[in-house]
Order: structure tokens, then sequence, then C-alpha cells
């Protein structure tokens, strides 16, 4: 049997194809347990899942909203109270200039992109060749193969400035950045999935207004950011402006399983979305709608994310700092600084192996991380610093991560030695 071109790239070797059978597998296995601090899958929250347990409770005892939860097909656009009571929490409680209109639910966030991306760039009605402008890399690895056609990233290499303490922090090189003609969108996310990494409020505006010069969007990937689940531990603003593409998402939440994205956009996209959704999938999930609704339409949302998510992951954070520099003492490592979301980002400099090769070894041993090599997507040329990172999700309980971290700082501990 023989594939099309679309079936060959949906099913080759793609890095989130690989990150996430390795965590089914690694699931799986229930024989040799192993320290998954490879995906993004957010940690338990215990009141927060007491919260969702007690919504779900209340929707299975009501027969009408759990004929909606399981028997009925939400609008293409996606449930409509939830987008009406969504607009209406954006307009007041955030500033946002918008309606209705303007928000479309998907089933998940990869979904969103998958179809953003899509819509976007690639190949024009003229024959041209339309591109994706990320600003800088290291980006999030689920982006690298969503594209319908080749080449379709443009990556500028960053400006690292290295910090006090061991610690690192990329920039935007501004310098170099160009947008070129053949850029149809340009695509930041915000923490930035690996590294943890905040563009400042200086670099987001600038990089607004070459969007808005160039007459294209800006995307702002915000499934870790703001408003919810605001996993943000640095000064940072949430912005919309009528060139921007929001995307906002209830997997981190504490809700992944339910596949639940959430795009802010002009009606003119949001309109294609809807009907992407009604081809692709006639409609998007209930699911998250249902279950989130009332924290949404009460506001509730916002103050658990301030108050309850994000001091839960910046306690985690400074646990999993303090562990790195306690077990990777005298190692060649820095972190890059953990501004938000869930990650930290490990570069050791001159690793005598690749971070693949690293990553292969760690699996041995009973970690499994992710090799940094994944997140560079459309950046070409060598650089040896893509083949030193690696990103660890800190999410899992306490002692986990503390065990998976002294593994990690004894193997490359013991590659350095062996090659010193």
């Amino acid at each position: 049997m023989e594939f099309t071109q679309f079936g060959r790239k949906m099913t080759g070797n793609a890095g989130i194809l690989s990150l996430m059978d390795d965590l089914g597998k690694a699931t799986a296995c229930g024989s040799k347990p192993m320290i998954m601090m490879g995906g993004g899958n957010p940690g338990q929250v215990p009141e927060f899942q007491e919260i969702m347990r007690q919504r779900l409770l209340d929707i299975c005892r009501d027969p009408q909203l759990f004929h909606r939860l399981i028997g009925s097909y939400s609008p293409p656009q996606g449930d409509k109270s939830f987008v009406e009571n969504l607009a209406a929490l954006l307009k007041k409680r955030q500033g946002w200039d918008i309606g209705p209109e303007n928000i479309c639910l998907t089933n998940g966030s990869q979904t969103a992109f998958f179809m953003l991306f899509n819509l976007l760039a690639g190949s024009m009605a003229d024959g041209r060749q339309q591109k994706i402008c990320l600003p800088m890399a290291p980006e999030y690895i689920g982006y690298a193969d969503l594209g319908l056609t080749e080449g379709l990233f443009v990556t500028t290499k960053p400006d690292i400035e290295l910090l006090d303490g061991g610690f690192f922090k990329y920039h935007i090189d501004f310098d170099r950045l160009e947008i070129g003609d053949d850029i149809g969108v340009i695509c930041i996310s915000r923490p930035t999935n690996p590294t943890g990494n905040v563009v400042t409020d200086a670099e987001l505006a600038r990089l607004i207004d070459m969007a808005a010069r160039r007459g294209i969007p800006l995307i702002i990937d915000s499934a870790y950011g703001l408003p919810f689940p605001g996993m943000v531990y640095t000064k940072a603003e949430s912005v919309w402006l009528d060139n921007l593409i929001v995307c906002l998402s209830l997997s981190k939440l504490g809700l992944p399983a339910i596949r639940t994205g959430l795009v802010v956009a002009k009606p003119a996209i949001v309109a294609a979305l809807t009907a992407m959704n009604a081809i692709m999938s006639l409609a998007p999930t209930s699911f998250g709608a249902l279950l989130a609704g009332q924290l949404v339409a009460s506001e509730e949302i916002i103050g658990l994310s301030h108050n309850l998510i994000q001091p839960f992951y910046r306690a985690k954070m400074e646990k999993a700092v303090a562990a790195v520099r306690e077990f990777f003492a005298g190692i060649p490592c820095r972190m890059h600084k953990p501004e938000g979301a869930m990650f930290l980002w490990l570069w050791f400099e001159d690793l005598p192996i690749t971070s693949l090769e690293l990553y292969q070894i760690l699996k041995t041993h009973g970690v499994l991380v992710v090799s940094g090599h994944y997140f560079f997507p459309g950046l070409g040329g060598d650089w040896r610093h893509k083949d030193e990172c690696i990103r660890v999700n800190y999410s899992l309980g306490d002692a986990e991560v503390r065990r998976g971290l002294e593994i990690i700082a004894g193997v490359v501990r013991q590659i350095y030695n062996r090659n010193g």
C-alpha cells in the first residue's frame, strides 16, 4: 500500500510523534516504572481536580446538561453559551474589544494550529509559497510537522544573554529578524515551550508592530500563559489587537484529556476556522465547554489561575531549580531563566554527545526527557547549541522530580568525566 504525500508526511519521523509514542509506551509498561519528565502533561492540582469532579457529578445529575455533554453536537464554532461567556469575560477582565464573533473552539490547540498554519501559509492561489515566521528558536516541538507543504518555517537564531547564578535567557535578535514578502503569519509561544521563556512586553510590542506594517497576523500561543492558566512568573501583560490571533487552552489548567482549544481572532479568521471545524470534525467537543463553562461564566477561572494554578507551578519550579543547583554542582550546565510554563531547559555546554544520544541513555536509566534538537524548526545551518539542550518537565510529584534530576545529573557527570 502506498500513501499520498500527505499520508507520508503525517506518518513520518515527526518529533511530536516520537514524543507522544514514547509517553504512551512508558505509560503502558508497568513492569519498569519510568520517571515521566518528557511530555507536557500538567501536574495534579488536588483542589482543581475536586472542583472539576464536583462539576462533572452535577452535570451527570442533570438530564438536560448530561444530554448536552454527550448527546448533541455543538455548533461548529463551539458551544454557544461558552463562547458568549468567554467573550464577556475577556472583554470585562482583560479589556479586549471582542464579542462572540471573535472566538472559535477547536478539538485541542494542536488542531487549532494545524488549521491556522495551513490557512495562512503554504501554497497560494497565484502560485506563491507563503511561510510562517518563528521569531526565534527554540520553539514548540508540535509546530514543526503541522504544515502540508515543506519548508514552511523561517526561524532566526536568538541572542543569548548570560545571567548570574548559572541562568541564561533567549532574546529575539531583531537585527537579524526579517519579515519578508513571503511571510504569511508570525507565531510565538508565550511562555515559550520548551524553555519557560516569556518574551518581554517590549519584544512583543515590536512583533505586533512588524506584523501590522506587513499586514499579516501575529499568533500568540498562550497555552501556558495569560489570562489563564496564568503560569507566568515574571512581569507580562496580555494584549489583544485586531491583527492578533491569541490561542488559549483548557489543558494546562488540568484538563488535557478533554482536548479543548480556544482561538480569539478577527471574525474572518473565526469564520474560516468554524468552516474547517465543520468539514474536519462536524463540531468541536462539548466536554470542555460544559465542564469549564461555569468557571468562565462566574469569572472564577481568573481567580483560580492567579491564586491556585500559578502558585502551584511556581513552587514546583523553585524546588526544581534548587534540585538542579544541588545535583548539578560542578557540571557545565546552565538553566534558561524559568519565567513561565512547567519546564526547565538545561544547556550542557560542550556536551561530548548529542542531546538525542543523552535522551536515549537516560531512557535506559528510567528517566524520560525530550532532546532539545527537536525544538528548532526552520533554523538551518550547524549550531552545536541545538544538540546541547534538553527539556525537563517538573510537573510530577516533588520527590519524583528530585529523583529524576539526580539521575540526569549522575548520567551527565559520567559522560563529561569519561570524555574529560
